[in-house]
Formats: C-alpha cells, structure tokens, sequence
C-alpha cells in the first residue's frame, strides 16, 4: 500500500481562518451532540486581573451526543462557544476568540472528523477558539461576562482589583519629540495621516504599531523577543513623491510581530509592514483634492476612491474612502497578519466608523496628533502618533548592506514598462527577521501586488517606488484629468532635490531614549503646555533646592517634573492616584547642577533616568519601580545643587 503524502500550504490570511475550517469539520460528525453546559476558565486562575489590564477566559463546552443503542456520551464537547458579552454598564470589553494559549484541560469526549484528524497531524493539535481575552474597565468590582452557546447560557464573575498581579511587563524605553525641521513635506503629511482603526486580539501590545527601534535598537532579528519590553508609543511612517500634477503619500504601519493563535506554515514572523498610498491632486491650493487610497493586505492593493470618473483597470474600486475629521481617510488593519482595508470593504473590514465600533471584538483608533501617546487598554479610542520620515530613517540603512542588521535579501530594483531606476545598485528588500519565519516584513519598496506582479505590470517594489505609474494601471481616471507620470520629487529614484535624498540615517543614543519635546515639557497629558522661561531664569539665580513628590503607584511609572508641575507617565499597572508635589521653587534649567533622589516611602527602587536640558523642554525623569504587586503609597525628594 502507498503512502500518501498531504502538502499544506497556508497562507498568512487564511491562517486565521483556520480553526474555524477545523471546527465546522468536526461540527459534521456532530449532529447528534447537544450542548448542556458551560464552563469557564481563567489564565490567570482566580480570574481576577487589574484595571485596564486584560486575562483570557475560556470557555469550556460541555454535552451529550447520541450513541445508537446505547447512553450518550457525556462530557466535553470539541466545539467552539457562541458569542462572549460583558453584561454590566461600563464593565471591560471581550476580543474575538481564540485559541486557549496557556495548558488546556483537555477531556474531550468527541474526537472530531477525519479530516479534523488530518489537520491535526500537520498543525501539531486540533483548534478550538474557545477563549477570549477579556479588558477590564477603570473602575474596581466585579463584572459578569456571559456566553451563550446553541442557546445554553452561562456567566462567570470577573474581579478587577488593583491588587490583582499585574498581566503587563514595564517597558523599558520611551522616545521623545523628533526634529521636524527638515521635513518638507510634513505639512501634507499631517493633512492627510489615517485614521488606523486597529482591532486587537490576544496579544494587543503586538497590534499597535510603532517604530523600529521601539526596542532602542535597529536590529531586525531580535523584535520578536523584545516586544514586551519596547514602547508601545504609536508612530507611523511615511514617505512623499510629487509630480507635476499630483502628490503620492505613503504612510507605513510597522509592527514588532505578524501572530496567530496557529502558526503554520510560516504564517507568523518578526516584523510587519503593511501600508497605505493616497494619490493628491493638485488643484491650486495648498493642500490639493484627495482621489484614491490604496491599501495593502498580504501582497494584494485594495482601491478606494470618493471621485466619479475614476474606474476600475487592473485593479477593482472596492470601495468609496470614509473620513475622519474631514481631511483623514480611515483604514481598517487587522489584528494578527496586520492587512490594511479601506473601511467601505465590507468582506474585510470589521469596524463601524459611524458607530465607532470594532464588530464582534476590540481595537484601537489611532489619529495623528503629532505625539507619540501609548492605548490605555485593547480597546482605546484617539490615541495620538507621531509621524516618522522613511527616508532619513529607513532609507539610508536599505542601501548598505554592510555592518547592519535591519534589513536583509538585498538586491537591485528592476521595474517593467520602461519607468525609471532606482540610482543606487542595490536595496535591502526584505526586514532581517528570524523567528517562526525568515524576512517575511517588507519595506515599501519590496511591496508587491499579487495581480500586477503575475500580470507584468508592475515588478516587486515598483507599487511603491513608482506610485504615479502604478496608480494609473491599477486604475482609469478621465481623460479630462491631467495626470503627469514624470517625477519632481522621488529621492527614493534619485529623483529631485539632493538635500532631502537619503542622507545621514537616525542615530540611536544608547540608554533610555527621552521623551521630552525641544522647548517643551515632556507631558503626555497636556503636550502644548509650554515651558515656562521666566521661571527657568529665576531658577538659574538659586544655588540648590528639593522638590518632593507623593503618590499612590502601581508598578512602574516615569514622573515628568518641570517648574513646580508634575505628569505620571503609566508604563505598567494602574494609574497614579492621589499624586501631591511640593518645591522649594522651579526645577533649574542648564548645565552645572547636581542631582540626586532620595526615597522616603515606598517599596521598590527610585531614580533619575533623565535630567533637565533644553532638548527636553527642562523636565527632570524620575522613575519608580514597584514589583511588589498592588498599588502603594510612595514619597521621593530630589535635591539639586549648582
């Protein structure tokens, strides 16, 4: 008898899907089984967890099924739970379900189908998402969460205690205000920034984007590990191209890991970069008319336009752009495999814009705002991100290939219908990344789009090194439109002014990168607060002084200290309450003063991790760390001498 050999190849959309291939397979062999019970279990098990902090719940399926001439079996169903909801006002909110991540009970009394058992084999166990990641509210007490599954109901009770043990590991960096300056076309950029509705799963820190070096370093292949450690402050990066007749915005959304609840077949990696291309026209004023948006999800372009006369070529109009404050297109990106949709896609967007609302689960809005602000929990609203210039921080590292570990798979850009080349020789095509799979993220010019690459329309990165031409194949626009294919501005081809092209990369200072803003204070809460120079001045004229802080801390907070003000930045656990600041004046500002910190109260460690300067705004950092478990009260002095 031969062998038979299956080969799966599984791609990083369809991953998702894949357990729910795998439950209706098993859902056909039974019919004949009744659910009659539910049970619930939580990692952690005492199902108690901090505000705003989130555990999984799962939910275990109990039942019969009919055996002829004999009793039914009795006991756990392979089966998927209905629908999880939080029954009380204001109590928390339930993700999309997922697979149980921690030890399952087991005790199956079904075995599922045949080809249940067939993908099981390859997948290494049979999926069931049967839990869901449940995010607590700010307030303390107990929450009722209830499944109900094929009309069998059940609830279980949820503590939200700030003396629960903490879910979350402090992070270890922040990042402070760029240096705009340099940035021509940053007006436009911020004019247009997406809106990024994010949905979020179980693992949330993995689905807000942020910057490469969110770890404090430009290596590619240690990202994965380094996740929980890293900010979680949001950026997106962007890049500009101009022609005669229109502006090209490209805005990426970077993230440390592309997971799954099933990793198959190379469906998860380190590092992910997924993107948006809006096509500006220009019509006398200083911002022009937006026409399309284009989006990428898994190496496919989604079309979105609000202008009649624009049509389908090679590429469908999925969809008309919906807006966010009337100048801001909305994307959808998904949570996991992180693809970018328009929100009009109804066969790929799951958020509501008119509702505000991420259907069947959570996720995070994020608007631009020019600060990099960190989601409070899973299922924030308007958290603020800082744009970032791909070409001064990406750009200049993907033309060496030496004494560099950011990117990988090098080689030269070779575009198809005779459209210019890039001037240098050679790019790094791919991010360095190790782990599940090898360089799966791709800069925007190693994008490709599955229909115009087999098509030979447009080669692999010539979507985004070459928006004017790949646009106007992708789609037709009327005649009566002027539509120049030939670039002003493209340094990413050498094309324009030199000064802008790629020059001197981002250096990246060892230790805690800031977080204050030059000129400003460092103050999450209110970043245009201005600093005060009359009070520096003042400052400058005594000889040493104290400033005293006291407040109720959870884990690990950054105390941001200017003049005679004070602003917690929450790094992991609750919010600071009760906060209290006394001085014997203002915080000084220059060079030539001594510092030191002293803890009166409090449990765990004190310290300065970042002194006054002009680079950040005269703001004093001091952090404290508390690993003890529940909020307690802290005192600290911080004495200054010239």
């Amino acid at each position: 008898m031969k062998a038979v050999v299956l080969f799966l190849t599984v791609s990083a959309a369809w991953a998702q899907d894949f357990s729910g291939i795998l439950a209706g397979a098993s859902r056909q062999t039974d019919r004949n089984a009744k659910v009659t019970g539910l049970r619930f279990n939580c990692l952690p098990a005492d199902c108690k967890v901090r505000p705003l902090e989130s555990i999984v719940v799962q939910v275990l399926v109990d039942g019969e099924i009919a055996v002829a001439n004999s009793d039914p079996r009795k006991g756990r169903l392979r089966r998927a739970p209905g629908a999880m909801k939080a029954l009380d006002k204001d109590g928390g909110w339930v993700s999309k379900p997922f697979k149980f991540p921690g030890t399952d009970p087991g005790g199956f009394t079904d075995g599922g189908s045949a080809i249940g058992s067939i993908f099981q084999r390859v997948a290494g166990d049979f999926i069931v998402q049967d839990s869901f990641l449940y995010t607590a509210p700010e307030k303390a007490g107990t929450y009722r969460l209830e499944s109900d599954t094929e009309g069998v109901k059940a609830q279980v009770t949820i503590t939200v205690d700030s003396n629960a043990a903490s879910q979350k590991k402090a992070e270890e960096f922040n990042f402070g205000a760029e240096d705009k300056s340099k940035e021509p076309y940053r007006a436009l950029a911020e004019r247009y920034a997406p809106m990024f509705a994010q949905e979020t799963w179980w693992q949330p820190k993995s689905d807000f984007p942020t910057r490469f070096d969110f770890d404090n370093d430009l290596i590619g292949d240690n990202n994965w590990d380094n996740m929980e450690k890293g900010t979680s402050q949001a950026y997106i990066y962007y890049a500009v191209m101009e022609t005669s007749t229109h502006w090209f915005l490209i805005y990426n959304a970077f993230h440390p890991r592309d997971y799954s609840d099933k990793c198959v077949a190379g469906s998860c990696h380190e590092n992910d970069n997924e993107g948006v291309i809006l096509t500006v026209q220009k019509d006398g004023s200083e911002f022009g008319k937006l026409l399309t948006m284009e989006t990428l999800a898994h190496n496919n372009v989604y079309s979105f336009t609000n202008e009649r006369g624009i049509s389908s070529g090679l590429h469908n109009v999925d969809g008309r752009i919906e807006m966010h404050d009337n100048t801001h297109p909305v994307v959808f990106v998904e949570s996991g495999g992180h693809g970018i949709y328009g929100t009009t896609l109804n066969s790929h967007s799951r958020y509501n814009v008119s509702k505000d609302d991420f259907n069947g689960g959570t996720g995070v809005t994020f608007v631009y705002k020019g600060v990099a602000e960190r989601p409070k929990h899973a299922n924030d609203r308007k958290v603020g991100y800082e744009l970032l210039p791909i070409l001064t921080h990406w750009w200049a590292r993907t033309t060496n290939d030496q004494d560099q570990r950011m990117f990988d798979e090098f080689g030269p850009y070779e575009p198809f219908g005779g459209r210019p080349k890039a001037k240098v020789a050679r790019m790094g095509k791919t991010f360095l990344g190790r782990k599940e799979s090898s360089n799966k993220a791709k800069p925007f010019w190693g994008w490709h789009d599955n229909k115009t690459l087999k098509a030979k329309v447009l080669n692999a990165g010539q979507w985004g090194l070459d928006p004017a031409y790949a646009v106007t194949q992708g789609l037709r626009f009327p005649a009566s439109m002027q539509f120049s294919l030939d670039y002003t501005y493209n340094p990413y081809l050498g094309i324009g002014d030199e000064g802008a092209g790629p020059a001197q990369s981002v250096v990246i200072t060892p230790g805690t990168p800031s977080v204050g803003a030059p000129g400003n204070p460092a103050n999450p809460a209110n970043p245009e607060k201005p600093a005060v120079v009359e009070a520096a001045a003042v400052a400058a004229e005594v000889k040493e002084g104290w400033v005293e802080v006291e407040a109720t801390v959870d884990a690990s907070v950054v105390f941001h200290l200017w003049e005679k003000d004070v602003t917690p930045e929450v790094l992991a656990g609750g919010p600071v309450k009760d906060q209290k600041i006394s001085a014997s004046g203002p915080i000084p500002a220059g060079s030539g003063v001594t510092w030191s910190v002293e803890k009166k109260t409090g449990r765990g460690t004190v310290k300065i991790v970042e002194e006054p300067s002009a680079g950040n705004g005269n703001t004093l950092k001091v952090r404290v760390d508390d690993t003890k478990g529940g909020a307690a009260r802290h005192v600290f002095r911080v004495t200054w001498k010239r």
